[in-house]
């Protein structure tokens, strides 16, 4: 099964919009095709690559005009482009493909975690420490294979076009000790660096703040450029990632952000603090 991308999730949208505009049932629809009811919903729910040729039948029969059948078709062809990830899908889980897909694509990414560096300003060294001290006893080859995957990640953040990253972690994360002294000194610099970056916004919550409402567990929001593409948010559960699509889950991820970034110290005072903590070491 193809991880779900932006592209894929505009598809979908864009058939079900088409076929609600129609009158046609599921049913009926997938009937004109030779195809079933749970395929084409399948299709317009993203979770099942549909073919060219598919999305050209099912638009021809919907009465969509030529040109609009001709950039859907070409949607489809791009949502079958594999992304640098799959060389990487047999080191994660299906739902962790899903949400690295989505984030690729995503203009504006905003990430709070509350116990390390956000992944996507993670250094190698860094890295390594919380591969090691992670659920999973992992071999050193394995702890590399993820280091790496994790620095390609990465690039999204550094390529002509960036996304805007909004990154708030608490205190807690800058004081809590990964890898050695030096790994430690290391990430520290590294996040200064980084927010320095136009694209890149980090903000620190401090201990002081208390019990704040991102305490529970980290929360990512991605932003699509297409104002067709809903955002999406995604919370770290035991169980691995957990993709959030639903209006009330994204009404509330999107309160809790905005209460973080309150609660926060704004990026000058939070570089400071950074700063003061790589200083005292």
């Amino acid at each position: 099964m193809a991880p779900k991308t932006a592209r894929a999730r505009r598809l979908g949208i864009a058939l079900r919009h088409h076929r609600e505009a129609a009158g046609l049932t599921l049913e009926t629809a997938a009937d004109e095709i030779n195809s079933t009811r749970s395929t084409l919903s399948r299709y317009e729910n993203a979770q099942t690559l549909v073919s060219p040729a598919t999305v050209r039948a099912l638009l021809t029969l919907y009465g969509v005009s030529a040109e609009e059948v001709a950039a859907a078709v070409e949607l489809a062809k791009d949502a079958r482009k594999p992304g640098w990830w799959v060389s990487y899908s047999y080191l994660l889980d299906r739902r962790t493909i899903d949400f690295i897909a989505l984030e690729a694509e995503a203009v504006a990414i905003a990430n709070f975690e509350p116990s390390v560096v956000p992944g996507l300003l993670q250094t190698a060294d860094y890295i390594r420490g919380v591969m090691r001290g992670g659920p999973h006893t992992l071999s050193d080859s394995d702890v590399e294979e993820r280091v790496r995957m994790r620095l390609d990640r990465q690039q999204r953040i550094f390529e002509d076009e960036p996304p805007i990253f909004d990154a708030i972690l608490d205190e807690a994360a800058l004081l809590r000790p990964v890898g050695d002294h030096s790994a430690q000194q290391g990430q520290l610099g590294h996040l200064l660096k980084m927010s320095e970056l136009p694209n890149i916004t980090v903000q620190v919550i401090p201990l002081a703040a208390g019990y704040h409402r991102g305490t529970r567990g980290s929360l990512h929001i991605l932003e699509f450029a297409d104002p067709e593409d809903p955002i999406i948010a995604s919370v770290e559960t035991v169980a691995g990632q957990m993709i959030l699509d639903r209006p009330g889950e994204l009404r509330t991820c999107t309160k809790i952000m905005e209460h973080l970034r309150t609660v926060a110290l704004s990026p000058t005072a939070s570089r400071e603090a950074i700063f003061q903590l790589l200083k005292g070491r």
